[in-house]
């Protein structure tokens, strides 16, 4: 027969079980469901890390991409050198047939990037810098053959790979933009560039290049 004192002390003992339940029950879900001080600084300091690797690696490309223009020398040098750049890429695409299809859509990728970034360097520090050299009929002029380049580019991006028309279209882009280079080139910035102060050349050289590398 059990007495009181067996009573409490069984009591007692269920008690403290249950207790130790509850303790391992608790610190399994903390270790499952949730996670810690610890765990947490460990994340976000792994994410932050990765971060700043991403940033770093962008930044590494930007720089890789508008060193090899930027390697050339002066701004208008810069410029004929990208002029160059975007001419091959036409020269390759012109020796692709109608079954290089994914060939030729990265192609026009990489001509679309090229001629953005070009043009976008162009019209925020050359044109500018041009008008306010009294050359705004030829700023005007080659800022508006801009527009004939963005069309032909949203044409051609949207144009079946495989048309048998895709390369009459490449070719007649090409012709436009080797006038429009050739106008640059041997006629509009070298009027510009003997205007210039060494100070205003070196000016123009680095807003240039900036705008490149944020473009890039």
């Amino acid at each position: 027969m059990a007495t009181r004192n067996d009573t409490r002390t069984d009591d007692r003992t269920s008690g403290e079980d249950r207790s130790r339940s509850n303790r391992a029950n608790r610190s399994n879900g903390r270790s499952a469901f949730s996670w810690g001080s610890a765990d947490t600084a460990t994340i976000l300091g792994a994410a932050a890390a990765g971060a700043v690797l991403g940033l770093a690696a962008n930044y590494g490309r930007k720089l890789i991409v508008q060193g090899v223009s930027g390697i050339a020398g002066d701004w208008d040098e810069v410029l004929k050198a990208e002029h160059k750049m975007a001419l091959a890429i036409f020269d390759k695409l012109l020796a692709t047939d109608d079954s290089q299809t994914f060939k030729r859509g990265l192609m026009i990728k990489q001509l679309t990037h090229a001629l953005d970034k070009h043009a976008h360097e162009e019209e925020m520090v050359v044109y500018p810098a041009l008008r306010e050299a009294d050359q705004a009929g030829d700023a005007d002029k080659l800022e508006g053959e801009h527009g004939y380049v963005k069309t032909y580019l949203y044409e051609l991006n949207n144009m079946e790979k495989g048309n048998p028309e895709f390369l009459t279209k490449v070719r007649q882009f090409r012709e436009l933009v080797a006038e429009h280079a050739k106008m640059e080139e041997e006629q509009v910035f070298p009027l510009f560039k003997a205007r210039l102060t060494p100070e205003q050349n070196a000016k123009i050289t680095k807003l240039v290049n900036i705008d490149g590398l944020l473009q890039a």
